[in-house]
């Protein structure tokens, strides 16, 4: 059963990487919890579903540009230090939205500037962690690493939002309070960094500059499994993303209400998180490659299948199981690019990744909701499954190194790694 369950040995055997684990586990739930939070905040305020959607926006430019300048910083530091650094700086965030909603007239403009901040440190902090994985864990493990890491968005997803909605109602519509819990979150976070060993990069980093940054846009220029792992994430949330759909197709096809959106809105991170603690199987899988393009053209098939659904039922268990198998690809594109790209540059790549994997939902969202607007919702849902489904066939001829990936012989997973007494590799 222990090949078929969630692989819990990362978490045995490497101290260090139970103790980022662990403390981020409390940090991510305080982060959606703050997420949610702010959207009630913004709409109490101003009734304008406008402005709501404008929180997006806001957060789109923080969310590409810090991401691309926060990778090249972390390979040029002590990964740790920033680590810490940014931990400080998301404290201050919901520690300013406290302040802010205590008393009776918060400004908004302080929520937004706040919120477009706290994206654009979480763009230097999700990388920077991604990047310091290879440095806690050995090469065998990685794929389990992922997958306990990608199982924390996961359940803060589904977790955050129910839980923040209770408090709010606990505190009477109150939501300082909530702030206030984010903050003690990310000092639990904080701790746990600090208690990690020096994370310098490998060969002693590289000096941060604007060379430095577009260096690891170089790097990617001739290795076509690297550009793969991108394009793939490109196919996949600009042709079917179908989030900015989900009020339409909860309160008019399903005629459903709050609940059914509710539902939808879970939807993908049940499926994400349902997944992850039955995904013992990809640990054996050699041909990440394959996997990548196979987990697209299931995320594609079930955005089909939500767009034709007569009932919500359907409607649930369809975007559950296009939120497995983009949790799925999310694993084996980690790993690949992890294992692909040396260490003095896995900073400025995972920041790379953060970029196309923040900025390209945002785009489908837009793109849906545009043919929604000269078509209808269902037609633009299954229209851009069937759209992802062919664009990751044709991605599969065009690309066939990346197609025939094999993790093993590509990194030389046959033979077995060195390890430090603290449980990390020894390789930098």
């Amino acid at each position: 059963m222990s090949r078929f369950f969630i692989d819990l040995g990362p978490l045995r055997r490497f101290p260090y990487f139970r103790m980022l684990w662990t403390g981020y586990a409390v940090r991510q739930l305080g982060a959606q919890l703050t997420t949610t939070t702010v959207i009630y905040q913004i709409f109490v305020l101003t009734h304008s579903n406008l402005d709501v959607g404008l929180l997006s926006l806001v957060q789109l430019g923080p969310s590409l540009l810090f991401p691309i300048v926060g990778g090249a910083i972390a390979d040029a530091v002590d990964r740790r230090k920033l680590l810490a650094v940014m931990a400080v700086l998301l404290a201050l965030c919901p520690l300013g939205l406290a302040l802010n909603s205590t008393g009776g007239h918060p400004a908004l403009w302080v929520i937004f500037v706040l919120s477009g901040a706290s994206s654009g440190f979480a763009g230097i902090d999700g990388p920077t962690r991604t990047a310091v994985t290879m440095n806690l864990v050995d090469r065998e493990s990685i794929v389990g690493a992922n997958v306990l890491r990608s199982l924390l968005a996961d359940i803060s997803s589904i977790a955050g939002p129910g839980i923040a909605g209770v408090l709010i109602a606990l505190f009477h519509g109150r939501v300082a309070q909530v702030y206030w819990i984010d903050v003690g979150s990310t000092a639990i976070a904080l701790q746990a960094v600090v208690r990690l060993p020096p994370l310098l990069p490998g060969s002693g980093g590289r000096k941060f500059s604007l060379n430095s940054i577009a260096e690891g846009f170089r790097y990617i220029q001739s290795r076509q499994v690297i550009q793969g792992c991108f394009v793939a994430d490109i196919i996949a949330t600009t042709l079917g993303e179908p989030v900015s759909l989900f009020p339409y197709m909860a309160l008019m096809h399903f005629h459903g209400g709050a609940m059914a959106f509710g539902l939808l809105s879970a939807g993908p991170a049940i499926g994400a998180g349902l997944g992850g603690l039955v995904s013992g199987w990809t640990g054996r899988v050699r041909r990440q490659g394959r996997a990548v393009l196979v987990a697209v053209a299931i995320w594609g098939a079930a955005i089909v299948l939500f767009g034709f659904a007569p009932w919500l039922w359907l409607g649930i268990i369809a975007i559950a199981l296009a939120g497995w198998a983009d949790a799925t690809s999310v694993v084996f594109r980690s790993t690949i690019l992890q294992l692909e790209v040396p260490d003095r540059l896995r900073g400025r790549l995972s920041s790379i990744e953060t970029a196309v994997v923040t900025s390209a939902p945002r785009l489908g969202n837009a793109e849906g909701g545009l043919v929604a607007a000269v078509s209808s919702a269902p037609i633009a849902i299954y229209t851009g499954g069937l759209a992802c489904i062919v664009g990751i066939a044709i991605m599969a001829k065009l690309m066939p190194r990346f197609a025939t990936y094999d993790i093993a012989s590509a990194t030389g997973l046959d033979k077995p790694p060195s390890t430090d007494s603290e449980g990390g590799s020894s390789e930098a």
